[in-house]
């Protein structure tokens, strides 16, 4: 699982601030948790109520919840309104924001922070001579997006769906 290698990132990193975009079930929330200090919070965003629900019911019942802030809506709307800079971002939402997702935080993401896009490989699809689907041309799109953008240094991690770690100058 990818929660296993951000958890190992974030234990690494030790943020004070971290931004999950995608809760889903929260069990990657939990996961970059691990690394926050004691006066550390971690704020996931997740658009459908249903998963936010799950998510909230897990952690409830972790030792980590009360470092949890989850907000449950469009991460367009909600991340301009968070007073907070940022150590490290997790992107793992719908794969056409990425590019949105990315311009938003980078401005608050602090110098020397990271942000960690998963499923950039997308199922090998992005390596196709034409790559086809509406989220595969979305991944392509953000990591050439990325890869041009030069406030940032970038590494891909090839594990799973691949996970790329980007690093603010």
């Amino acid at each position: 699982m990818i929660s296993v290698h951000v958890q190992q990132l974030s234990c690494m990193l030790r943020p004070r601030r971290i931004l999950e975009i995608g809760t889903f079930t929260g069990f990657s929330a939990l996961c970059l948790a691990e690394g926050l200090p004691e006066d550390g919070r971690l704020y996931t965003l997740e658009l459908r109520p249903d998963d936010a629900a799950t998510a909230a019911g897990y952690f409830a019942r972790s030792p980590l919840g009360s470092q949890i802030t989850l907000l449950t809506g469009d991460a367009r709307t909600i991340v301009p309104t968070l007073p907070e800079s940022w150590d490290l971002v997790f992107i793992d939402a719908d794969k056409t924001g990425y590019v949105d997702y990315y311009e938003m935080v980078l401005p608050q993401l602090r110098s020397g922070g990271f942000i960690l896009a998963d499923n950039v490989l997308f199922h090998g699809e992005v390596l196709a001579d034409e790559v086809k689907g509406k989220n595969a041309k979305a991944i392509a799109a953000f990591n050439a997006h990325v890869m041009q953008d030069e406030r940032t240094e970038k590494v891909l991690l090839t594990v799973r769906d691949g996970l790329l770690l980007i690093r603010k100058r």
